[in-house]
């Protein structure tokens, strides 16, 4: 009878551990919006044809003085955002607290903090180093034996609230304010996925941009976006983002906006030449879809991994048939 009791509390705890946000975005500080990225599946999706970008000789120095290489051995980042009170300040419209997970500590990467490092602060047995970046500080903080906390916010509060809650990491529904009221909005099995404020970074003169078409969405909106495998389409992800608007009527007259710029940008693309990024493009505008249901804005589309790891000069080729002028 003990032992069935212990199971079934176990059986409890896991189901409950299964629907807690990741322990990475559950350390985060209070913020605007959260991203969080899972790069190890992530990868998987991607890793055929897909080469690795160049290294500048600063990234490589760094890998050789630490052994890390982050499209290696990061996998998993969370990202909270922190809306700045002056945009035209040395962190511009926003700042990031991020709690990085993988292969990334050690005593490589503390011999590389401690030369770079201007001072250093000891919060709860933890040594933050301070390291000059422009205009501003970058503070990296080692919690743990597989994550590393970073910050660029004015002041060290958000690190302290990442350390602190790395204390108390075990609680399965700990976290910010942001998370606990709109995680439940996120589709299972999502790879990567944003909530609130997350039009932050691309946001410019209160309206957001994304490849250079200005979306009818303040950048103050709330957002719930996500990246998911596709279960009908092997190998393919479903990228949603969802909006919700202050009422009902706002929700339909931006969705029918939406919908009028996502027919306006196929018609923009569809002269572009055959390559990687521009079928990327084609394809999630070819399955992009906008409804609305009362105060929720959703859109929603397709794109296969393929798309962005075929071979660029087989696609050139492809491209050529259009005639001399198909790449302008």
């Amino acid at each position: 009878m003990i032992v069935a009791a212990v199971l079934l509390l176990l059986a409890v705890a896991i189901f409950l551990r299964s629907k807690a946000p990741p322990e990475a975005a559950r350390l985060l500080p209070e913020s605007d919006g959260i991203i969080y990225i899972n790069l190890k599946p992530i990868r998987g999706f991607f890793h055929k044809g897909l080469k690795p970008p160049q290294r500048v000789p600063e990234y490589q120095q760094f890998v050789d003085a630490t052994g890390i290489d982050w499209e290696r051995d990061l996998d998993q980042a969370a990202i909270a955002l922190h809306r700045m009170p002056d945009p035209n300040g040395p962190n511009g419209p926003v700042a990031y607290s991020l709690v990085l997970v993988g292969k990334l500590t050690g005593k490589r990467l503390n011999s590389w903090l401690e030369a770079h490092a201007t001072s250093r602060e000891n919060y709860a047995g933890k040594t933050i180093y301070n390291i000059p970046s422009e205009d501003r500080t970058v503070r990296v903080a080692q919690i743990g034996y597989d994550m590393v906390a970073v910050s660029n916010t004015p002041t060290p509060e958000q690190i302290h609230s990442i350390i602190d809650r790395h204390r108390a990491a075990a609680l399965p529904f700990a976290g910010s304010t942001l998370l606990s009221r709109h995680y439940h909005d996120v589709p299972l099995l999502a790879l990567a996925w944003g909530v609130g404020q997350i039009g932050l970074p691309f946001s410019e003169r209160g309206a957001i941009s994304i490849f250079g078409f200005t979306l009818p969405l303040e950048s103050g909106s709330t957002i719930v976006a996500s990246v998911t495998p596709t279960l009908h389409l092997a190998g393919a992800l479903r990228l949603k983002v969802e909006e919700i608007a202050p009422d009902d009527q706002t929700a339909a007259s931006q969705a029918a906006s939406l919908a009028t710029l996502v027919t306006m940008a196929r018609g923009f693309t569809a002269p572009l030449a055959a390559n990687p990024p521009n079928n990327a493009l084609k394809e999630l505008l070819r399955t992009a879809e906008v409804t609305q249901k009362r105060d929720r804005v959703v859109v929603t589309a397709t794109v296969t991994p393929a798309l962005f790891t075929a071979d660029e000069n087989s696609s050139a080729d492809s491209g050529n048939h259009s005639g001399p002028d198909a790449s302008k």
